[in-house]
């Protein structure tokens, strides 16, 4: 049976602080566990202020928001406030007070139960410490995924851009242009499924495998075929790993570059004419990377002249939420390449970047871009003036 003792010995060392304060913030009670936070005997703060118990801020807060709030509603719930000790150093709490009223609404006293929160505020700090350690590695491991430069031929310019939808998770987006030998280069854009540890490891594998596949052999469909055959080897049973992916090769023509395409399961590409004009590059049929059985992929051959740009990107973009539905239900993304026909694949990847961030929430997935152009003929570097063009993440 719980007697008076008791009671008063729950009040005095109860785990949370106790105060009374009397309408003019006189202290009239507080228990022992408060008193010894704050480093002060009982005695010495009864009949004090309460608001020389606050920070400066604190009392400001308290005279210009909390107290009117208080004075207004009857109670507060959950307010942080730091404390002053005798040493002058801060003790970080939770307030809640209600106010004691007589039968004619006069406030007679102000309850007041304060929670120590040093305890979360260092939870606090180190969760967003850790926070800012995993966003920094995940920013690292990203970048790693990525080429440092594009390597574009004598004649060629290129662009790219990767838009992480979130710094919280590694995006499975990938892409790179590299040079094969003196007359041939490679180049790769697609997407690993999921996100994550796995997934970053899935693209690791993926981009050195397409690397050192376009060595040895040079037609884009037996490039895939390769990845196919590695992908399931490695990640066999109920761990599938699979991506979609367009792998090409390029080579010089009389007037431009003729490319030779391959597609696994990815959106088509978009060719950018001189004319004013564009249409995607269909490839129909090419299936996934790495989940079937004698997968198949499609190829098809274009040629870029003087002033057109070939564009890749992965379904992050086209499935990007606007409005009631994506992005391209209705052939905006051919919509919006024509109204930017003609242009140079530094300014197409500005504008596709000012486009992606219009989207805002609608972008829920990670996008990767890339565009390789033919200048126009009064503008085509020599080869000892033609730009290696920056990719990786911006």
């Amino acid at each position: 049976m719980i007697n008076d003792l008791d009671i008063e010995d729950l009040y005095e060392n109860a785990p949370c602080g106790y105060l009374s304060v009397l309408p003019d913030m006189t202290i009239a009670r507080l228990n022992a566990t408060l008193a010894g936070w704050l480093g002060f005997e009982v005695d010495a703060l009864i009949g004090t202020d309460f608001t020389r118990l606050l920070t400066a801020g604190g009392r400001i807060h308290y005279e210009t928001h909390f107290g009117p709030i208080l004075q207004m509603n009857g109670q507060l719930d959950g307010i942080a406030l730091d404390f002053v000790t005798s040493d002058r150093r801060r003790i970080p709490v939770f307030m809640t007070a209600n106010v004691k009223a007589d039968d004619a609404g006069v406030p007679l006293l102000i309850r007041i139960t304060a929670l120590d929160a040093r305890d979360r505020r260092t939870y606090e700090r180190e969760l967003l410490e850790s926070r800012t350690r995993a966003e920094l590695l995940a920013r690292t491991l990203q970048r790693s995924l990525l080429p440092p430069a594009l390597l574009p031929p004598s004649g060629m310019t290129a662009a790219a851009h990767y838009h992480a939808a979130s710094s919280d998770e590694l995006g499975g987006d990938f892409y790179d242009l590299f040079p094969l030998s003196e007359d041939r280069w490679g180049f790769f854009l697609g997407d690993v499924c999921g996100k994550g540890a796995a997934a970053a490891a899935v693209t690791s594998l993926t981009r050195y495998t397409l690397r050192a596949a376009a060595v040895y052999d040079n037609d884009p469909v037996a490039v895939l075929h390769n990845l196919d055959s590695v992908l399931r080897q490695e990640f066999r049973d109920n761990n599938a790993q699979f991506c979609t992916a367009v792998f090409g090769v390029l080579c010089r023509s009389a007037g431009g570059f003729e490319v030779c395409m391959a597609n696994g399961g990815h959106p088509p590409p978009l060719v950018i004419r001189a004319d004013g004009t564009a249409h995607y590059v269909h490839m129909t049929g090419g299936q996934l990377v790495g989940l079937l059985r004698n997968a198949r992929f499609v190829s098809t051959t274009v040629t870029l002249n003087a002033g057109d740009t070939l564009m890749l990107y992965t379904d992050g973009l086209t499935e990007a939420r606007v409005g009631r539905g994506r992005f391209d239900d209705e052939g905006a993304l051919l919509e919006f390449a024509t109204e930017h026909a003609p242009t140079a694949p530094a300014a197409l990847i500005d504008n596709l970047q000012t486009l992606l961030n219009s989207f805002g929430d609608g972008l829920v997935d990670d996008v990767a871009l890339m565009a390789l152009g033919v200048p126009p003929a009064s503008a085509v570097p020599s080869a000892s003036t033609a730009p290696s063009v920056q990719g990786g993440e911006s």
